[in-house]
């Protein structure tokens, strides 16, 4: 499986777990195993706000594009991810945000 990645503000993020040919998108199940060699599967034919495109399969592969929601911190890997490729089940990993700012608090004693 092959997963392109279309980096999009978002308040919510997105977890995603693959078994076979379904996908698992924040505990709804989505499954291409009906996809034959050569189909397509219009994104507008998915009920899901995560699908950026049509889903192929492609000499058995399949091929989709999902949003990436960006959090506040996003890392240049979440702004220009690059395809996940050979994906496996289980637990689908999204490139990481940058670490949160810490903020520093000055302490004035005496004042």
């Amino acid at each position: 499986m092959r997963i392109n990645l279309s980096p999009q503000s978002r308040d919510f993020g997105i977890e995603v777990v693959r078994s076979g040919e379904t996908l698992t998108i924040n505990g709804e199940a989505f499954d291409f195993s009906p996809m034959a060699d050569g189909d397509t599967l219009p994104a507008a034919a998915i009920d899901s706000i995560w699908f950026a495109g049509p889903v192929e399969k492609r000499d058995g592969e399949l091929e989709l594009t999902l949003f990436l929601p960006l959090p506040t911190n996003f890392s240049p890997e979440q702004a220009f991810p690059q395809p996940l490729l050979s994906v496996p089940d289980g637990i689908v990993i999204f490139p990481a945000p940058l670490p949160p700012e810490v903020e520093e608090t000055v302490s004035k004693e005496g004042v």
